[in-house]
């Protein structure tokens, strides 16, 4: 089974259209979902980012399930400014099936910050042969292990959208996440980077701190 995961960078004003979107969202049926709200920051032409995650076993259920959500963001008026989105899927270069830094996006326990961005590698990386890719890999592997407190979730989307995958990250410290993104920046993957903008960052609130936020 694979997940799905969605995140929905909307503007929203008033708090009743967050919350109903946020209630009739919930409503829908699915084995195992989760949804969670984020304050965007800082603010560009949003305002909230909604991270949707739900398990499948059948992929006809994702035309369904897309109606019934653009039909809710239509029916509260909500103007839908970006989306990122993309399945779960084993990685080619880890030996282990699930990282202990992998994101659960169905545990209920959310660090305080979300990074999300999507990300696309040049047509150079695909020509380089898998162990040369593979080490490039391991020493980014290897980085990102010196953060352990950071979780990472990739997704994948070749060919359903304009990138090839989509990054997020949880944290607790901004000032650790920039210590690791300035770190991979040396590593020699990067130069395959064809581009990995633009990228939003999401402060966690539960619902009702919205209340105060928005109108």
């Amino acid at each position: 089974m694979r997940t799905f995961v969605f995140y929905f960078i909307l503007e929203i004003k008033k708090f009743d259209s967050l919350k109903k979107v946020v209630d009739e969202i919930n409503s829908i049926n699915f084995v195992e979902k989760s949804l969670w709200v984020y304050q965007v920051f800082p603010f560009k032409t949003a305002d909230i980012l909604l991270w949707f995650s739900f398990d499948f076993e059948n992929e006809d259920i994702l035309p369904s399930m897309l109606s019934k959500v653009s039909s809710i963001f239509y029916k509260e008026g909500v103007v839908l400014r970006d989306v990122l989105w993309g399945f779960t899927k084993p990685s080619i270069y880890s030996k282990t099936q699930k990282s202990m830094q992998e994101i659960d996006p169905f545990s209920k326990d959310r660090k305080k910050y979300l990074i999300v961005y999507p990300f696309v590698k040049t047509a150079d990386w695909y020509l380089l042969k898998q162990d040369t890719r593979q080490g490039m890999m391991n020493e980014h592997i290897r980085i990102g292990r010196q953060y352990p407190s950071i979780l990472q979730l990739l997704l994948y989307c070749f060919g359903l959208s304009d990138n090839e995958f989509v990054v997020s990250y949880e944290t607790d410290s901004i000032v650790e996440f920039e210590k690791l993104v300035y770190d991979l920046r040396s590593s020699e993957a990067r130069k395959y980077t064809l581009r990995d903008t633009p990228i939003y960052t999401g402060v966690f609130r539960k619902l009702d701190e919205f209340k105060d936020i928005l109108l």
